[in-house]
């Protein structure tokens, strides 16, 4: 019968600080998990998801703590627990990781949320106004001077789109792009000769707690070719963390690369009808 080298460890009682370490880290993820639902499906107002989240990203921190206790515990006392103390430690770097990068973010970038193409004259939020006059929301006037020159500094590419195509057609691009993103569209108004411009206004997620960011686009002609406006707004918070620049910066260049296709594609010809010979007159 083999002998059990490992008995008398077998026999030492379990450290209830990693037993606490790992059960805090647990928790930290159920926390964060519920804080995502609250804030995707608006259970409750914003206020309390955030107080969820960050009450999470503590409890992850506290976790470490006690991981940290309980090895010193152990390497006093020698009882079991580590493996324990292992997955607490990785379930808190999962749960810390994400929000410290966004936390380098809010270091390193200007502290502003809103973002277009045309400072001097944005696009509007008419049908998305309304949803920014909540509690805590964001004004649905533009940011102004300050923000412009934070953008221009840190975003000098984001410009007004120039496209080489009619003004209905760029519309109509333009709106492929944003059902294919999947964002809510609110109002969505196709441009009319010889005055009215085109305008498409919807709803942007962010990608993993769900924040809503709003999107104003506008189409207008010029000549015989056209231009594309767009701005993108955090509905919540002074900083956007960089959300609104890419999400424009991506669009514009979807919008440049459609058009660019567009015109590539050559025209396609009608099929000639043969011209019907003339009936002959019979003389009678």
């Amino acid at each position: 019968m083999a002998r059990r080298f490992s008995a008398p460890y077998q026999s030492e009682p379990v450290s209830s600080l990693a037993t606490w370490s790992r059960n805090l880290a647990v928790f930290s993820v159920v926390a964060v998990l519920v804080s995502i639902l609250i804030v995707r499906f608006g259970f409750l107002e914003m206020k309390p998801a955030l107080a969820t989240f960050f009450g999470a990203l503590g409890i992850a921190g506290l976790s470490i703590l006690v991981g940290l206790a309980a090895f010193a515990a152990i390497w006093q006392n020698g009882s079991r627990g580590m493996s324990r103390i292992v997955v607490a430690l990785l379930i808190d770097a999962l749960v810390l990781a994400y929000p410290a990068y966004l936390g380098l973010q809010y270091h390193k970038l200007p502290p502003i949320h809103d973002i277009t193409t045309n400072p001097i004259d944005p696009p509007r939020f008419e049908a998305l106004a309304r949803l920014r006059a909540g509690e805590g929301a964001n004004s649905a006037v533009y940011a102004g001077l300050y923000s412009a020159e934070q953008q221009r500094t840190a975003y000098p590419d984001i410009e007004t789109v120039e496209l080489e195509i009619p003004v209905q057609r760029a519309y109509e691009l333009t709106l492929q792009l944003v059902n294919k993103r999947k964002w809510l569209v609110i109002d969505e108004r196709a441009p009319q000769p010889p005055r009215r411009i085109g305008r498409i206004e919807a709803v942007a997620r962010t990608p993993i707690m769900g924040f809503r960011e709003d999107v104003s686009i506008r189409v207008t002609p010029d000549g015989e070719d056209s231009r594309v406006d767009i701005r993108s707004s955090s509905r919540y918070f002074e900083s956007d963390l960089g959300s609104n620049a890419a999400r424009v910066a991506k669009l514009i260049e979807d919008i440049n690369s459609a058009a660019e296709t567009a015109n590539a594609k050559p025209a396609v010809k009608k099929p000639q009808v043969p011209a019907k010979g003339q009936a002959k007159t019979v003389k009678k």
